[in-house]
């Protein structure tokens, strides 16, 4: 996994992960999330589109992420997911946890 986070100056910011997604690499994905909270990031969108795998760790990551940030009042979307990626957030329900959108720019919109 590779990973670029974007900060868009207003609080928001854009996860771009690439490659895998797996219990070997989420906390160095951790560690760059929780960075860009301490600057200020506060709605986060996490880009998928050149992901292709998620493994349950990186889904928990996710929720654990989202939960770190609503004492912040701040909100995680998702976006970029392709239809093997969907399916896993719609089998574990998270899709009605998170925002998800088709790409980026979908998920800033009046974010």
């Amino acid at each position: 996994m590779t990973l670029q986070i974007e900060d868009r100056g207003d609080g928001r910011a854009v996860v771009e992960v690439r490659g895998q997604l797996v219990v070997s690499n989420r906390q160095a994905l951790r560690d760059a999330v929780t960075r860009a909270i301490e600057s200020g990031a506060r709605r986060l969108v996490f880009d998928f589109s050149h992901a292709d795998y998620i493994d349950l760790s990186g889904l928990g990551l996710l929720v654990s992420l989202a939960r770190a940030l609503e004492p912040k009042n701040g909100e995680i979307r998702i976006a970029g997911l392709n239809d093997d990626l969907r399916g896993l957030f719609e089998l574990t329900r998270l899709d009605t946890v998170f925002t998800i959108a088709d790409d980026r720019e979908a998920a800033l919109e009046n974010f």
